[in-house]
């Protein structure tokens, strides 16, 4: 049985993974190149990237079927759902269609029906307005432990895709089959070939900070949240480990996740509603438990003349020792 409970403790995680011979996160900005600081060219991965891939395993596991359909979609416009909303909650006799009434109903109906929205948060005012909504659940941008380095290779198109209308002097005439064959027996072999590129990392490990809100869960008089619930955070927790492996592409190469470190906060009081309180609000603030150095350590099994090529190149220590009272360390995988 599903548990819709919105989830009432606050959570911090640390999500580590890496990329063998590919792109974690092309730069539209530099013709897709993978992502770096220029400043000391460690690589970045998008908080947007992280959230799409883990949208993309939700949606698979669920099968996009409300109450855990996606509402951010590949190639979709957002206006068509948050129209859905509307005509789910037209207007009364006593209420303006764009009354705040209406506005908390339809925003509540979007949270209610998709995942994302009530996991990450979305703007829904682009049309049709449903408001917005402030995600309990965000990512930083994923940052890698060490430099890394671009590589631009060019590579070999055993084919051309040449448009021969756009060739002909015709402009209006229509090309068939017979055109295309008749183009290519005409032409040098050597010319039915092109040249193109691929831009890639040899290795990173890169790591991610999260951050889960109990109180933008919540639903009650005081608080207008999302629901989030504890079953939508174990799809959570599940995409993250698994999500890579159904994200495969020529371009991406070899992404797995590798460890994922959450801290739950449980509090400390012997009242339990002063405990509760704890929890929702925290016991230890968030640098104290994602700092690396504090609580999770990486060693690096490499000196600067060997650049780490595999995961086995770095030792990730936990220091439970160090985790503050009131709050609850879990590893994934154990």
């Amino acid at each position: 049985m599903l548990d819709n409970t919105p989830v009432s403790n606050r959570y911090e995680f640390l999500y580590f993974f890496d990329c063998e011979n590919g792109n974690p996160n092309g730069d539209p900005d530099a013709g897709n190149a993978p992502r770096i600081d220029p400043e000391d060219m460690h690589g970045l991965v998008s908080d947007v990237a992280l959230k799409r891939r883990v949208r993309n395993y939700v949606q698979m596991r669920e099968k996009n079927i409300m109450p855990f359909a996606i509402f951010v979609e590949h190639a979709t416009n957002l206006n068509t759902k948050i129209m859905q909303a509307e005509e789910a909650n037209p207007a009364d006799s006593k209420s303006k269609p764009k009354s705040k009434k209406q506005v908390d109903n339809k925003r509540k109906w979007m949270c209610d029906k998709f995942w994302d929205v009530r996991t990450f948060g979305a703007v829904m005012s682009t049309g049709p307005n449903a408001g917005q909504v402030r995600g309990p659940v965000q990512f930083s941008f994923a940052r890698s432990l060490d430099p890394v380095l671009p590589v631009d290779i060019s590579i070999t198109r055993m084919a051309v895709a040449e448009d021969i209308q756009k060739a002909s002097s015709a402009a209006d005439s229509t090309s068939s089959a017979a055109d295309y064959i008749e183009w290519e027996n005409e032409r040098n072999e050597d010319k039915l070939r092109t040249m193109g590129r691929k831009a890639l990392i040899p290795y990173g490990l890169y790591v991610a900070k999260g951050f889960v809100s109990a109180h933008l869960a919540q639903r009650d008089e005081h608080v207008h949240g999302t629901g989030f619930s504890e079953y939508d955070l174990s799809l959570l927790w599940e995409a993250l480990e698994n999500m890579f492996d159904h994200d495969r592409s020529a371009s991406k190469g070899y992404m797995s996740a590798r460890k994922l470190v959450i801290f739950k906060h449980v509090g400390t009081d012997p009242d339990p509603e002063q405990r509760r309180r704890q929890a929702m609000l925290g016991c230890a603030p968030a640098h104290k438990l994602l700092d690396l150095g504090e609580i999770v350590e990486v060693r690096r099994n490499f000196t600067k003349d060997t650049p780490p090529r595999r995961f086995s190149d770095y030792e990730i220590v936990i220091h439970s020792d160090r985790v503050p009272e009131g709050v609850e360390l879990i590893e994934r995988p154990s």
